[in-house]
């Protein structure tokens, strides 16, 4: 093992001290593991530091969220539940309980891991920051930042009174677009992440409507040298899979550039990226799009009626479907680099000044 390998945590002095007198041996024995035991043959520099991530009890987060009351239930998904919580010290955070079948509790384990050790890594202002984690026991919890706006697929489909303009549904598609370049760059932890489970459900908002990218545990750091991984085994969320991913396997970051596009298409129509009460032509969002772009008057038949019309120009829907319609082609090599995506947003947002 190499000196300069990162450990996948740092230790915590707090944690050490409850613990001081116990063996190595009789304690989790994970949470002394280097990540490169676990993300076989995967290489990279130390990690970069950033504050030091609280590791807590099982005790403590039940006294955090009141014996996991269903009163401070604030989401659900396939991993478990997410309860609002409160800190010792008053601060509020956002408690991922782990909560999986046992067939399924060895992936959860991984993605658990991988989702700590990745973000204790990265210090982005559009990611999700990273409180700490418990694995007391069997226990697996992650606790992040509350985010009190909730994530972006419930407030587009009308999961509360929010109505999002142009001007915003642009701020946050940038925000996102931002996120991504910033894990696709190599100055993160040394090599390019592909986050792998892009959608609009992991994009958080801040009281503000500032947009944060969560849910880590399919991310995959790249080989160094090298921008595509095969692999046998298809991960992500139906609806937003890359198509050359899912039939051959490949992974780059193309993949997440796809799932962009999707996210794209949900802020410009309204609509889910997958939904099943549709016609079978309607049924999947991206079909027909490209119909669409160019077009512009079946262009304002697809805009979300929620959205005020005196809230956007014309030009500027049109260069966002045309964005959106090439970050879902088929072909990886013709979307655009989240870069070029940062930088063609920025252009669109001009665009939409001239109202």
């Amino acid at each position: 093992m190499e000196k300069g390998g990162f450990k996948m945590f740092n230790i915590v002095s707090s944690w050490n001290k409850r613990r001081r007198n116990r063996s190595l041996d009789q304690l989790n024995p994970w949470v002394y593991k280097p990540a490169e035991l676990w993300q076989a043959k995967e290489q990279s520099p130390p990690p970069k530091k950033r504050n030091c991530t609280m590791v807590f009890t099982l005790k403590e987060m039940e006294e955090a969220t009141n014996m996991f009351s269903d009163r401070n239930l604030v989401g659900k998904g396939g991993f478990g539940r997410v309860y609002r919580g409160v800190l010792k010290d008053g601060q509020i955070v956002a408690i991922k309980k782990m909560d999986l079948p046992t067939s399924k509790q060895a992936d959860g384990e991984r993605e658990f891991r991988v989702e700590i050790d990745i973000l204790s890594r990265l210090d982005h202002p559009n990611l999700v920051t990273l409180i700490g984690y418990c694995a007391d026991g069997k226990h697996r919890f992650v606790v992040y930042e509350y985010m009190p706006k909730g994530n972006l697929q419930d407030i587009l489909n009308g999961i509360g009174e929010v109505k999002m303009d142009w001007p915003l549904r642009l701020r946050i598609a940038l925000g996102a677009a931002r996120a991504l370049a910033y894990l696709h760059s190599s100055t993160a932890v040394g090599v390019p992440v592909v986050h792998r489970d892009f959608k609009s459900s992991n994009i958080l908002l801040t009281e503000h409507f500032e947009a944060k990218i969560s849910d880590f545990g399919l991310a995959k750091l790249m080989q160094q040298d090298q921008d595509l991984h095969t692999t046998t085994r298809v991960l992500g969320t139906f609806g937003y899979f890359d198509p050359e991913y899912a039939l051959t396997g490949k992974l780059t970051l193309q993949s997440d550039v796809y799932a962009f596009g999707v996210v794209l298409l949900e802020l410009l129509t309204g609509r889910r990226a997958i939904d099943l009460s549709q016609g079978p032509q309607e049924q999947n969002l991206i079909v027909g799009i490209h119909q669409v772009v160019g077009d512009r008057k079946k262009l304002r038949r697809v805009v979300d009626r929620d959205m005020a019309k005196g809230s956007y120009t014309v030009e500027s829907v049109s260069m966002f479907a045309g964005l959106a319609a090439r970050c879902v082609c088929f072909d990886g090599a013709a979307r655009p680099s989240m870069p070029d995506c940062v930088k063609e947003l920025q252009f669109i947002m001009y665009a939409n000044m001239k109202i």
